[in-house]
């Protein structure tokens, strides 16, 4: 399945470059998110409850960030597994400035397995979707910052 979108920042690409690069912000916006621990560079281990249709579960999984070019762009790499099934996923994240702003670009590609496949394509594309357009909108509320952590 493949998602994408653009969301707008109301700050300059090194802030929100900062604010992506922030684990708590981070964490706090992740739907279902109940931890995001780092455990290497660019490197962190996750733990989400997720429902989608009948089907909930708890996921247990990894996020890498790779291909670092600040403020400009980077590709997340994306692996969960849980007693629903398994999700493996890529997305490369672009920012631009965009007037006064920051236009984040996103560019996903994932896969689904086991029981949460079972619920269908298009489910799963408009939850995927729905849970990026919440994520980036509790982003762009979180306060900018203006050094990288």
């Amino acid at each position: 399945m493949d998602i994408s979108g653009t969301y707008r920042f109301d700050a300059p690409p090194q802030q929100v470059w900062a604010l992506l690069m922030d684990t708590d912000a981070i964490a706090r916006c992740i739907p279902g998110c109940r931890a995001l621990r780092p455990v290497g560079p660019n490197r962190y281990e996750t733990e989400l409850s997720v429902a989608v249709a009948a089907i909930s579960g708890d996921f247990s999984g990894t996020i890498e960030l790779a291909d670092l070019r600040p403020p400009e762009s980077y590709r997340l790499l994306v692996n969960g597994t849980g007693r629903p099934g398994f999700v493996r996923g890529t997305a490369t994240i672009t920012l631009a400035p965009d007037g006064n702003g920051t236009a984040v670009q996103v560019a996903a590609s994932a896969q689904a397995g086991g029981l949460i496949a079972r619920v269908g394509q298009r489910l799963l594309e408009g939850v995927a979707r729905m849970t990026m357009d919440r994520f980036y909108q509790c982003l762009a509320g979180q306060p900018a910052r203006s050094e990288q952590t």
